[in-house]
């Protein structure tokens, strides 16, 4: 039953709903004519509701429609609503509408499916997904859906992301949240214009954005992620519940003291997982020595797999339990390490962290619950140890680009503090290369190769070579060297684990027409293998900073054995660029029938202004047009 109360709220949001909604025309003939421009999809209305119950119950309504203009925008034609052990869906309905705005039919239940969304390498995960989609496709029609869910979840505020992908215009978008007076939001706006409005009905605050008539947003070349540069409002908590377990995340501090209390006494082990730790390490003086012997061990007897079960999402498995059975998730596999390092007299401390390949790093300014992953920090004298506890093969200590140069919360008793993970340098990833090709009269050669790739230019072949056997190895080499035409004869791999690792990388080929013949000529493009393979196109009025999110050096030293009667006609002349962004190099050295190549390519990691884009896109071409430099052989006999 109502009380006056809650119809004078409810009446209260509806008056906004019906400001943003309008009559609910949905003639495609009235959309404004900017938001059509290069649009595969236009949202026309959007209405969210995030209605904040207690410190550990929510609810959000989500009402949408968006008008599908071709077969590329027909992604956005479906609606997906997640939901879980603490979020339940109350209700799902939709409808499809053609391109005059007519109703043409409502959602039945035949046009909803109820899937799990657990990942592949989960064991337990009660992640589920409801799927809403229509089948109609007389471009351009027009969707609409509307679902809401309550969370005893609140460790999580929606992100409100009005126009979160490119092609995609925007008529009218509402954000609205309601909050109890003796509750805190927080918030954060990115890009927005027209800030927060702020209200009151009876014991509630209500905080309320809006945003209309935004176009087509195209990203540009080597730049920040979208989420930097389109709206966007982050929304938290102060307190908040989950499963019982309060907690505040008004500070860093705060929110590890959360994360510590969930994984108070979890790190017990076995008395005879002790003893075995202890035997393994008893000749070890050296710390560092002591915790790779741990982490080698983890890595011989544990795996990995994904435990996303309520509160479990957060807290992690006791240690003696994935003693006794071999595996665990993030969370319980770096509880387990930890155990284990304790019970050899070594301190180490859980780290919560954003991972992903170069991922975008975490808004530091703003508290939440940003992490996905979590890994051990082990301090030691002068040093910082880092372990990524659920790869078997990972080298001890390294980070790579998957959670490398970014900040992790490090969660002690007193609670969390951010810190950076180790930052791979351009010296850290190298791509060094040395060969030597024997070039027959005709133009074909034979190459003898060896690569070595140190840090993360060594991060995906490590991987593909433990993932995969030499068949499926030979073939993804294939695709890798840029070579017109050739054979490979063999081929091996060899991993070194170090704390900056390396991949050596040896390749004997056979290659057709490695140098054109003409006559009396022959023609020789020197750089075999490393000619850069994209140079960005050249914009104007550039908006956005350039982003390079790699540093890197690679370089090459090629001997060619030239046929004999060859003599060089011409030669390039020693080549150097340098910029903001790098440097390259580039010489040729001739001795009794042995042409020497070198190269040296340095590119520079950072953040630049958008004004120095095209700086870049000349520095890039001019890299590009010396790689494709030709010799040119004469045989004067």
């Amino acid at each position: 039953m109502f009380n006056i109360k809650s119809v004078s709220l409810l009446l209260f949001v509806c008056s906004y709903f019906r400001v943003m909604a309008g009559d609910g025309n949905y003639a495609v003939s009235s959309i404004p004519a900017k938001l059509l421009e290069n649009a595969y999809a236009v949202q026309r209305m959007e209405e969210i509701t995030f209605t904040v119950k207690s410190p550990g119950e929510a609810t959000k309504k989500t009402r949408y429609a968006i008008t599908i203009l071709n077969e590329k925008g027909k992604k956005y034609a479906k609606a997906y609503v997640g939901y879980d052990k603490l979020v339940k869906v109350n209700n799902l309905q939709g409808s499809v509408y053609d391109a005059q705005g007519k109703l043409v039919s409502k959602l039945k239940k035949a046009d909803t499916q109820d899937v799990s969304a657990v990942s592949d390498n989960s064991l337990f995960e009660d992640n589920r997904m409801k799927i809403a989609a229509f089948s109609y496709s007389e471009y351009p029609y027009t969707v609409e859906f509307e679902y809401e869910t309550t969370s005893k979840n609140t460790l999580f505020y929606p992100v409100w992301t009005p126009q979160g992908a490119e092609h995609y215009a925007v008529e009218q978008s509402m954000f609205t949240v309601i909050m109890p007076k003796n509750l805190k939001l927080r918030y954060k706006e990115v890009n927005i214009n027209q800030k927060v409005s702020l209200s009151s009905v009876e014991n509630n605050t209500i905080y309320t954005w809006q945003i209309a008539n935004l176009p087509v947003f195209e990203v540009e070349p080597l730049s920040a992620p979208a989420t930097t540069l389109l709206p966007i409002v982050y929304t938290a908590p102060t307190d908040f519940e989950v499963e019982g377990y309060q907690g505040n995340m008004s500070s860093w501090q705060e929110l590890g003291k959360w994360q510590h209390k969930l994984n108070e006494g979890r790190d017990v082990l076995p008395e005879s997982v002790k003893q075995k730790l202890q035997q393994l390490t008893a000749r070890e003086t050296d710390k560092a020595k002591k915790v790779k012997k741990i982490y080698e061990y983890l890595q011989a007897n544990t795996r990995y797999v994904s435990i996303q079960l309520g509160i479990g999402g957060w807290q992690s498995f006791e240690a003696s339990l994935v003693a006794d059975k071999g595996y665990g998730d993030c969370k319980a596999l770096s509880n387990y390490t930890k155990a284990m390092l304790k019970s050899v007299g070594v301190e180490s401390y859980f780290a919560l962290i954003k991972a992903g390949d170069d991922e975008q790093d975490i808004a530091t300014d703003f508290p939440t619950m940003q992490f996905n992953h979590v890994i051990l920090c082990v301090p030691v004298q002068k040093d910082t140890i880092w372990l990524e506890c659920t790869d078997q093969t990972k080298p001890f200590g390294y980070m790579g680009g998957f959670t490398g140069n970014r900040h992790a919360l490090l969660i002690t008793s007193e609670g969390g503090k951010l810190v950076k993970t180790p930052s791979y340098t351009a010296k850290d990833n190298l791509q060094h290369r040395k060969a030597e090709v024997v070039i027959a009269a005709h133009g074909d050669a034979t190459a003898e190769i060896t690569s070595v790739y140190t840090g993360q230019q060594q991060d995906m072949l490590s991987q593909m070579i433990y993932a995969y056997g030499p068949e499926e190895q030979k073939k993804m080499l294939y695709k890798s060297i840029k070579i017109p035409s050739y054979e490979i004869n063999s081929f091996t791999y060899t991993h070194t684990k170090e704390r900056v690792p390396a991949v050596s990388e040896k390749v004997v080929l056979n290659i057709r027409k490695c140098a054109s013949k003409s006559g009396s000529r022959i023609f020789l493009t020197p750089n075999l293998l490393s000619a850069i393979s994209y140079v960005p196109p050249v914009t104007e009025n550039r908006r956005s900073a350039v982003v390079l999110p790699l540093s890197y050096i690679d370089t090459d030293t090629i001997r060619y054995h030239v046929p004999e009667g060859f003599h060089p006609e011409f030669l390039p002349e020693t080549i150097h660029y340098k910029s903001a962004f790098g440097e390259y190099t580039a010489s040729i050295v001739v001795d009794r029938g042995i042409i020497l190549y070198i190269r040296k390519f340095t590119m520079n990691r950072g953040t630049y202004p958008a004004a120095s884009y095209n700086e870049l896109v000349e520095f890039r071409k001019k890299v590009a047009k010396a790689d494709k430099t030709q010799i040119v052989l004469v045989n004067k006999s």
